[in-house]
């Protein structure tokens, strides 16, 4: 069941949902974002957040590319 109802937001493989959350803080610790100890984000700033998500893409992004390098 979607928990973001009315959210067009879905992860395209569900089952990585508890891998990208346990990821989105190691970004966050290593960027030197203040991780919310009680696991609500909605107080920190857009820039926070979005430096964050920003970094998880870039991360992502050159896994994506070293397994392309990796599988030729």
């Amino acid at each position: 069941m979607n928990n973001n109802i009315g959210s067009k937001n879905q992860k395209a493989v569900p089952e990585a949902m508890q891998a990208l959350e346990q990821f989105k803080y190691e970004v966050a610790n290593d960027i030197g974002v203040k991780i919310p100890e009680n696991g609500y984000w909605g107080n920190m700033t857009s820039k926070e957040c979005g430096s964050v998500g920003g970094q998880m893409v870039k991360r992502m992004v050159e896994m994506a590319e070293q397994q392309l390098i990796d599988s030729q």
